[in-house]
């Protein structure tokens, strides 16, 4: 009768209280895991891969990581809860790594990077580091000389390249031809029975001396070369550090994922951490070494390069260390991703600096001949 369906009705909604209330504190504890989740990857900058296992995976999803925290201040916001000072204190407590992906003014009128400059501007050099990704993979040299008429309008004065592929039917001599502009270029080879992913340097100025530095159990390299710039010489490296190999392995995966077998997929997703483990390994060890070689330089320094790391990781703080200064830091504005993939949300390409120089402009131009983009810094000597 009446009665019943009241108390039918009362009870209703005395389970849907219950659930609501539930719902509201598995929201409070989640929040608080993702938040300390979140937290800890402000550390992985100073946590070795040799010493703290899972910090570079906290390091490496850190930009998603921020993003849900976001997801989560609006959330709080929007149900008027004191809860959203927990995602907030994750967000702030990762400044350092907002201010390297993101800087004020997010837009900059007097700069204007994609115009084409009418003259070399005395005293401003300008600097460009390029993953070409082999070319494109095509073999006109068609990638190559429109990449040299983009550098062309930009005045770029040195170019270091990553992956700068170099194939039977447009050779090494094709690409000195398409990059003539720069009439001075190291492109080493690979030693005898070791295969490399090629570097090159290209410049408008004197390159004097010039290195090799190659990796154990590596097909990354580095290289750096002293280059007389108006009668003052600086020294450049340029770094293509331990590949990821996320698609290769995340192929593997998809593989057996496709098997039907959860046994074999378990084991290849393991496998496919452990890669990534050691790949955080080689790269943590390759960045000591390239943060000794910039530590003995007698000269201002630039390191330049691919360094499949984002600015959260060890490799990025090991090799910035004390004496360099990040490009973007001290000339650029807006938001700075450098890989086209993965949503943009990955700066894994940098141009850093010693403090005598001076950063007045560094920009990412979105071209279409690479997976990557390049990036591009003038500075005053």
């Amino acid at each position: 009768s009446e009665m019943c369906i009241r108390d039918r009705y009362k009870h209703n909604q005395e389970k849907m209280k219950a659930f609501y209330r539930l719902f509201y504190y598995i929201s409070i504890l989640l929040s608080c895991i993702l938040a300390g989740v979140t937290i800890a990857g402000a550390f992985s900058g100073t946590a070795s891969p040799d010493s703290f296992k899972f910090m570079p995976f906290i390091g490496l999803g850190l930009p998603i990581l921020l993003l849900v925290n976001l997801a989560s201040a609006v959330y709080w916001t929007i149900r008027w809860r004191c809860w959203v000072f927990i995602p907030l204190i994750a967000i702030f407590s990762n400044w350092g790594y907002i201010n390297c992906v993101l800087q004020f003014p997010l837009l900059d009128p007097a700069s204007k990077p994609t115009v084409k400059v009418n003259a070399y501007t005395p005293g401003v050099l300008t600097v460009a580091t390029y993953n070409v990704d082999g070319f494109n993979r095509e073999h006109t040299g068609y990638s190559c000389k429109e990449i040299a008429a983009q550098m062309r309008n930009l005045k770029a004065d040195i170019l270091c390249f990553q992956e700068f592929g170099i194939d039977d039917e447009f050779g090494v001599d094709s690409l000195c031809t398409a990059l003539s502009d720069w009439p001075y270029h190291y492109i080493p080879s690979s030693p005898e029975g070791q295969h490399l992913l090629q570097l090159a340097v290209f410049s408008r100025y004197s390159i004097k001396k010039e290195h090799l530095i190659i990796y154990p159990n590596s097909g990354n390299c580095s290289l750096w070369c002293d280059i007389e710039v108006n009668g003052r010489m600086i020294r450049l490296f340029n770094n293509h550090l331990q590949t990821t190999e996320v698609s290769r392995n995340k192929r593997k995966l998809e593989k057996e994922l496709r098997q039907d077998n959860s046994q074999r997929a378990k084991r290849a997703a393991l496998t496919l951490a452990d890669g990534l483990h050691e790949n955080f390994r080689k790269r943590a060890v390759q960045a000591n070494l390239i943060n000794q070689l910039v530590s003995a330089s007698p000269y201002p320094t630039l390191v330049c390069g691919d360094f499949n790391s984002l600015p959260s990781s060890y490799v990025y703080h090991t090799v910035k260390g004390d004496k360099l200064q990040d490009g973007f830091q001290t000339g650029g504005h807006g938001y700075m991703y450098t890989f086209k993939y993965f949503k943009h949300l990955l700066r894994i390409d940098y141009i850093l600096h010693s403090p005598e120089l001076k950063g007045l402009d560094y920009f990412s131009p979105d071209w279409e001949y690479s997976d990557h983009n390049p990036v591009v810094m003038r500075m005053k000597l």
